[in-house]
C-alpha cells in the first residue's frame, strides 16, 4: 500500500470518527434537552402539588418513554435543584423585577433549572444554558416569558460565570473586528 493510500485511508477513518463523534454529541444534546423538558414539567408539578421530588421523579419515569432521555441528567437536575432550592432562589431573587413568589410557575421552574446548571454544571457553556431556558419558556411559558427568562439568565451568567462571559464577549468582538478588516 502506498503512502498516499495510507494517508487517504487515515483521513477517511478520521472523518468517520469525527462524524461518529458529531452524531454522539447531537444525540447527547437531544437526550439532555428532553431531560430538561421533563425536569421543567416535574419541577412545575413539585411546585403545584407539593409531593416529594423522589415521588414525582418516579411518576415521570413510569409515565414517560425514557429511551430518548438522559436519565442520569434528569435525576441530577431534580435532586440537585430540590437539595439546593433555597440557595438557587436566593441567587435568582435579587435579579428579579418582582417577588420570587410572583413569578409564573413555568418561569420559576425554568429559572431554577438555568441557575442550577450555571452553578453546578460548569461543563455546560452558559450560552447553552440560556438558550435551553429560552426554548423551554417558548414551549411552555406565557407569550413573552422567553424574553424575561433570557434577561434573567443573562444577568445570572454575569454573576455566576463572569470569566466565561467576558471571554466569550471578547472573542466575539475580536471575530467581528477581524471580519470587518477582511472586507
Amino acid at each position: 500500500m502506498s503512502a498516499q493510500n495510507v494517508s487517504a485511508e487515515t483521513a477517511e477513518q478520521g472523518s468517520e470518527q469525527s462524524s461518529d463523534k458529531s452524531k454522539t454529541n447531537k444525540g447527547r444534546t437531544q437526550t439532555r434537552r428532553k431531560a430538561r423538558e421533563l425536569a421543567l414539567q416535574a419541577l412545575y408539578q413539585w411546585q403545584m402539588a407539593g409531593a416529594s421530588i423522589t415521588d414525582i421523579e418516579a411518576q415521570f419515569r413510569a409515565r414517560n418513554d425514557m429511551t430518548r432521555v438522559d436519565g442520569g441528567f434528569f435525576h441530577e437536575l431534580l435532586s440537585g435543584i430540590a437539595r439546593q432550592v433555597s440557595k438557587i432562589d436566593e441567587t435568582i431573587t435579587p435579579l428579579l423585577d418582582r417577588g420570587f413568589d410572583q413569578l409564573d410557575p413555568v418561569e420559576r421552574a425554568a429559572l431554577r433549572l438555568g441557575c442550577y446548571e450555571m452553578m453546578v454544571r460548569t461543563d455546560v457553556p452558559y450560552r447553552v444554558v440560556i438558550n435551553e431556558g429560552i426554548e423551554l419558556a417558548k414551549k411552555y411559558g406565557a407569550q413573552d416569558s422567553h424574553k424575561y427568562i433570557n434577561g434573567i439568565l443573562d444577568k445570572l451568567a454575569l454573576t455566576l460565570r463572569p470569566v466565561e462571559v467576558k471571554a466569550y464577549r471578547e472573542n466575539s468582538r475580536n471575530n467581528n473586528h477581524q471580519r470587518r478588516k477582511s472586507r
